[in-house]
């Protein structure tokens, strides 16, 4: 039985929120809560574990577990990428080719394992592996992406945001109008997302003196948890009837 979501629009609205709030969480427990990137970092891979390990062995697809694993990832990977581009000195550029690598080496190991790289329908122990090793690394280098683009490129968060914004909306135009892998097309957007979510948190959350809405960690977060909690509530509702509808097709016709 397929254990991961289906690729809708609002898989990716539902991303969006869950990486930003990983991002201003992450955030609010290393930065403001003083406890560190690596600290915080062996705390949040402890929950990404805690929350995995559920998921893997579930019967079914769960919205509420998957998501809280995606946003465990998020928050894992926003501390790390941290925790590599600032306390390790690599940068963020050098901590974004690092982690492109891993991502790369990820890809190949599933495709050599599996014979694909499936999205859409992921059940066996070993995809699952895989496919939340992929999740966690294209989360972290999403953080590290969006960190060089806020900071040094030179755009700011507004301008990382918006021109990250166009890339993701180029890629929905070539899922649309041609027929480019769409395994490709959805590492591409996911990857691609999360620098999204990074930048817009710290639009969020930075101060308004250099160039954020300074909210802070703790409101930000609040912020976007609310219409997370509710998109996965609304989620649940619809696998629910959607579920029972399967059901009750075959005694129909």
């Amino acid at each position: 039985m397929n254990k991961v979501a289906q690729v809708t629009f609002a898989f990716w609205v539902t991303k969006i929120f869950a990486t930003t709030l990983g991002e201003t969480a992450g955030d609010l427990i290393s930065m403001t809560l003083g406890l560190g990137y690596a600290l915080t970092s062996l705390v949040l891979l402890g929950v990404f574990v805690f929350t995995l390990l559920p998921q893997l062995f579930s019967k079914s697809f769960h919205p509420g577990l998957y998501w809280a694993v995606i946003l465990s990832t998020s928050m894992a990977g926003t501390t790390i990428s941290d925790y590599l581009d600032r306390t390790l000195g690599l940068g963020y550029a050098n901590g974004a080719m690092l982690l492109s690598g891993a991502l790369s080496v990820v890809l190949a190991l599933w495709w050599i394992s599996e014979k694909s790289l499936s999205v859409s329908n992921v059940q066996t122990l070993r995809a699952q592996l895989y496919y939340w090793a992929a999740i966690l690394l294209s989360n972290t280098l999403g953080t590290a992406l969006g960190d060089f683009l806020a900071d040094d490129s030179g755009l700011g968060f507004l301008g990382g945001a918006l021109l990250i914004g166009t890339l993701i909306a180029a890629v929905a135009a070539a899922f649309i109008f041609t027929r480019w892998n769409r395994v490709t097309l959805f590492w591409l957007a996911f990857v691609l997302t999360r620098p999204f979510g990074a930048t817009f948190g710290d639009l969020l959350t930075k101060p308004i003196t250099t160039g954020g809405f300074g909210l802070g960690t703790a409101h930000a977060s609040l912020a976007l948890a609310i219409p997370l909690l509710i998109l996965v509530v609304f989620a649940g509702f619809e696998h629910r009837r959607n579920a029972q509808s399967e059901c009750k097709t075959p005694l129909q016709t």
